[in-house]
């Protein structure tokens, strides 16, 4: 499979943010930089708290600077598909009218794995289009900083402590 690590693009159509990416690691090691805390904490924001890795797990992703952000697990198929629910405003329960739900799949490619995360429900939210360029802008960063953890650092296969 041949993949190219293009930006992040947005459906307008379908209110969906999507990006794939080929990563020179091992399923088992993108699969713990998704869910292993200290993993995310070092591609996605600086805080991470995801104690809880089941369907209906909760726990929060933060940022410096702003306020962490609820995040609940929507799909969890070791090591193939991870689904959050998060992007509610602070201090609100995570609901369908205010939050995205961001699904990750997983691809082995040899010892490569093909990432695509597709992000969807934006067009329940007030300002749907700046929130999808957003995400947009988003997606392109956060995941070349996966990226970049992972081809350039040791990363323990999920279940094990880093």
């Amino acid at each position: 499979m041949t993949t190219t690590n293009e930006p992040a693009v947005v459906d307008q159509e379908t209110f969906t943010v999507t990006r794939t990416v080929h990563v020179r690691a091992s399923v088992d090691r993108v699969w713990a930089a998704l869910t292993q805390e200290d993993l995310i904490s070092q591609w996605f924001g600086q805080r991470a708290s995801l104690p809880d890795l089941r369907v209906g797990g909760e726990g929060v992703f933060g940022w410096d600077g702003e306020t962490d952000a609820p995040v609940r697990i929507e799909e969890y198929d070791e090591p193939s598909v991870f689904a959050l629910r998060w992007s509610a405003p602070a201090g609100e329960a995570l609901t369908e009218e205010n939050s995205t739900v961001a699904r990750f799949t997983l691809v082995p490619d040899g010892a490569s794995t093909v990432l695509t995360v597709v992000e969807t429900g934006f067009e329940h939210l007030a300002d749907a289009r700046a929130a999808l360029e957003d995400h947009r802008q988003g997606w392109t960063s956060e995941l070349d900083e996966l990226v970049d953890l992972l081809e350039g650092a040791t990363v323990p296969p999920s279940g094990a402590s880093a």
